[in-house]
């Protein structure tokens, strides 16, 4: 249940040393929101409506990290620096993915979903997600991929892929009031 920690430690070379070192793990917000994120996810799923969401608000509150718990959360997740991070309700994410903070996983909009329930991304194993990045709607991400700091994802990513980048261009321009 915990192997996410070990794999903190092995990972992240500030937790190298003694054991003095390792402990720091337990001043890891990203630790602290998945803890809660772990009990929270199974009493989401038994049908009971206010006691996950109350876990998972006390969790931001503490840690500037919001996890749904509905989202489902593979084996291994690591989140560094994790201030800033949103994970989205239908967000699927798979074993051994790392992400640093202020990543958002989260839906294009209520009013774009279209009566779709898968409304946030599924991420693949073993992808890594930089700073910054905002990852929206029903995409999927390849297993292995990499996605650079301040990337917007709208589309799919292959297996292996790289992005990096903002999409961000005019769409539309305003009439004269």
């Amino acid at each position: 249940m915990f192997d996410w920690i070990s794999t903190a430690i092995k990972k992240d070379p500030a937790l190298q040393g003694n054991v003095f070192r390792k402990a720091e793990i337990l001043l890891y917000p990203g630790m602290w929101a998945l803890v809660f994120h772990r009990f929270a996810h199974p009493l989401y799923y038994a049908g009971l409506p206010f006691v996950p969401r109350l876990l998972s608000q006390i969790a931001r509150i503490i840690t500037g990290i919001e996890i749904h718990p509905g989202a489902k959360i593979g084996k291994r997740f690591f989140i560094d620096h994790g201030y800033g991070v949103v994970i989205g309700e239908t967000a699927k994410i798979g074993d051994d993915v790392m992400i640093y903070h202020d990543v958002t996983l989260g839906a294009i909009g209520w009013w774009k979903s279209n009566g779709k329930k898968k409304r946030h991304p599924t991420i693949g194993n073993r992808v890594v997600i930089g700073a910054g990045a905002k990852i929206l709607g029903g995409v999927k991400v390849g297993d292995d991929a990499k996605i650079g700091a301040l990337a917007v994802v709208i589309k799919d990513v292959p297996k292996r892929g790289v992005v990096a980048g903002s999409l961000g261009r005019i769409i539309r321009k305003q009439k004269k009031a």
